[in-house]
């Protein structure tokens, strides 16, 4: 194989971007000068080189504008739930069985771990810290055990599958050419071992740390956690009592039909049944679209109109900040993929696969075998992790997944791995300066000390889930 100029250009911003990683740099830069320079390379033409940084920022949106949307449609309706109380009276009832620090650390874990799911860790930290950790506290958790309980579940094992919106799944999928189901099915049972691991090994490191309910200084330490509440919105109704205990078991029971309906059809047929991919997430963004109306004209019927369009922009900010940056990173790896470099430089017929060729060249003088391939990809995560992201390498990880033919592996496992090195390491568990920082704040510890904790459990569950895929899926 014949490779060009370009492809070597390829290959060095794709170093760049890896290094800029390494150094805790913006990537976004690289990715849009690399995307032009390689294209003009590429056609010799200045004025498609200009054009290409548009298409493939188009290309990405285009092809992760559900993405976009579902964030959206979920973070609105967790504002229109907070203007209710609903919030908060979904999670009250847990608080009397935290009747010690052990028993606090699991309830916060399957806590937060079941809410993260649907409303991703960063929305939910607040709302968890705000009332079920000065609770967990009380009862004998240090607070950095908490904060060691929320992270390992919420930005660790939940936002690693996203198993429910799907986001991280689809940008692995993607890059990787396969379907979000398959890469989403493996990711949830790696981020379950994963997950499980490093809680089992976090407990028994640090069991001794938890006090006894008694003891005075857990009250000291409660006080220190008030959070203050603040309301955009004034209710226009007066019965807010009502509709807030209604919505407070209307939603989690509407979800928890959803997640029913879609696992009844993929395990009763075989698959998911029109529910595969942007599908399924199409289906739970609407229901939380109408859940989202009823809660708004609930809380003020004759200001639901300017409610809904509020939360929806609110919505909208968060998905743009979260995921704005992932579309030029995106576009500089769509344009290594053969399936979308003929439309990002203009080309009918005899587009360039930079990536793939590279790899492809590449494994003439790499060693074979599976292990090699599966360790390598949850290296290169772990790497664009870095960026206190998680979400950034996923187009990279899923590149490399497609193009890796080494061993046996199924291309969907590597995504998934990549996957789990990327969000674990970088989605909040092992890097100081990501949303951990959020979580440390809330429960009044430092972030480096919290990632000294994740650390040792985090990495051994890394280890166990990644010999488990390629034990399984080689």
């Amino acid at each position: 194989m014949d490779l060009t100029l370009s492809h070597f250009l390829y290959g060095l911003f794709t170093l760049l971007i890896i290094g800029a990683m390494i150094m805790r740099k913006s990537i976004v830069l690289p990715a849009l000068l690399g995307t032009f320079i390689i294209a003009f390379a590429y056609t010799g033409d200045l004025i498609k080189g200009f054009m290409a940084i548009f298409q493939a920022n188009m290309t990405a949106a285009t092809e992760l504008f559900n993405i976009f949307l579902i964030i959206t449609f979920m973070i609105a309706l967790l504002h229109a739930l907070r203007d209710l109380g609903a919030d908060r009276r979904m999670v009250q009832p847990i608080q009397k069985f935290m009747k010690n620090g052990h028993l606090s650390f699991f309830i916060l874990i399957a806590v937060t771990y079941c809410i993260s799911l649907f409303f991703w860790p960063t929305p939910a930290v607040p709302l968890i810290c705000a009332l079920l950790v000065p609770a967990a506290v009380r009862a004998g958790l240090p607070p950095i055990l908490a904060a060691v309980a929320v992270a390992l579940a919420g930005q660790g094992m939940a936002l690693s599958s996203d198993y429910i919106v799907q986001v991280a799944p689809g940008l692995s999928a993607k890059s990787a050419g396969v379907s979000t189901a398959s890469v989403a099915d493996i990711a949830l049972i790696l981020s379950i071992i994963t997950g499980v691991t490093a809680i089992i090994i976090a407990y028994f490191l640090y069991r001794k740390e938890i006090r006894k309910p008694e003891d005075p200084i857990n009250e000291k330490l409660v006080k220190k956690l008030e959070i203050p509440t603040d309301l955009k919105h004034k209710a226009k109704t007066k019965n807010v009592e009502k509709w807030s205990k209604l919505f407070s078991i209307l939603v989690p029971v509407s979800l928890v039909g959803v997640v029913v309906i879609m696992l009844y059809q993929k395990f009763n047929t075989g698959r998911m049944s029109g529910f595969e991919g942007g599908d399924g997430a199409a289906f739970i963004g609407g229901v939380a679209v109408i859940l989202l109306l009823l809660a708004s004209l609930s809380y003020g019927r004759e200001k639901a109109l300017d409610y809904v369009a509020d939360h929806i922009t609110e919505g909208f900010v968060f998905a743009f900040k979260a995921m704005g940056p992932v579309i030029p990173i995106a576009g500089f790896f769509f344009l290594g993929s053969g399936e979308f470099a003929g439309s990002i430089l203009g080309l009918e017929k005899g587009a360039p696969s930079f990536l793939f060729d590279l790899v492809t060249v590449a494994q003439e003088y790499i060693p074979g075998g599976s292990v090699l391939a599966a360790f390598g990809i949850l290296l290169i995560g772990m790497i664009t992790g870095l960026d206190g992201s998680g979400f950034s390498g996923l187009p990279l990880t899923g590149s490399l997944a497609q193009s890796m033919q080494i061993g046996n592996m199924d291309p969907s496992a590597l995504a998934a791995i990549g996957q789990m090195g990327a969000i674990w390491t970088g989605g909040g568990t092992l890097i100081a300066w990501s949303s951990l920082i959020a979580i440390a704040g809330f429960c009044g510890v430092s972030a480096v000390d919290l990632v000294r904790k994740n650390f040792i459990p985090v990495m051994l569950g890394l280890l166990v889930s990644t010999i488990f895929a390629i034990w399984i899926y080689s």
